[in-house]
């Protein structure tokens, strides 16, 4: 589909319109993948400077691993428009026969299972994201303090922007065990790090004012 390649200006004029995708989603995955840069920004600006020279190697290996989680934030981005659609397709189909109705409840809890799929992983990897950043913050430059800060509170919207993706399509299923346990593995990631990435905002919020 493409929509990474989108310019800018494009990808918020279709996100904007009411075709089916991208949507919350792709721009969660998009925005997940915005804040993994800004602390793999954090370590550009750290390493080869003589002040950080005793972090350099922790630095370097902290940006191979963002460099991967943003391609594979981005590659989300195309995932999460790939799976949406047959679920977009499944809820017009007809039911006015009980053959129908069988039908569409088979189809439904394929594509819902599909459609939940994406959103884990991007949250997931959110969670790596605010992990790194983490130590973007703690071992980086000074100078770009308050884009680790930025990239924090990028993952987090980006982390809390996917679950919502997560808990309407676990709404809609009819295996409640599957969906409860859907519902508690996203839980539990919001949990701990919607703690984290504050953490790190506020961190930098306090060292930016001394």
């Amino acid at each position: 589909m493409g929509f990474t390649a989108y310019s800018c200006e494009d990808f918020v004029e279709i996100l904007s319109t009411k075709a089916p995708v991208p949507g919350g989603g792709g721009a969660s995955a998009l925005v997940g993948a915005l804040g993994c840069a800004l602390g793999n920004m954090v370590g550009s600006l750290t390493v080869g400077k003589k002040k950080y020279a005793d972090v350099e190697a922790d630095i370097i290996s902290l940006k191979e691993k963002a460099e991967a989680l943003q391609k594979e934030l981005l590659f989300l981005v195309e995932e999460d428009a790939r799976v949406f659609e047959p679920l977009s397709k499944a809820y017009g189909m007809p039911k006015e026969t009980e053959e129908e109705r069988a039908e569409k409840a088979r189809v439904m809890a394929v594509v819902l299972k599909d459609a939940c799929s994406v959103p884990m992983e991007i949250m997931k990897k959110c969670c790596e994201a605010i992990e790194l950043i983490e130590e973007f913050a703690a071992k980086g430059s000074v100078i770009a303090l308050s884009d680790a800060g930025v990239g924090a509170a990028f993952c987090k919207a980006a982390l809390l922007g996917a679950s919502l993706n997560v808990f309407i399509n676990t709404k809609s299923m009819e295996d409640r065990e599957y969906a409860e346990s859907l519902n508690e593995e996203a839980n539990e990631m919001i949990r701990e790090y919607s703690v984290r990435a504050d953490a790190v905002f506020d961190s930098v919020k306090e060292r930016l004012k001394k």
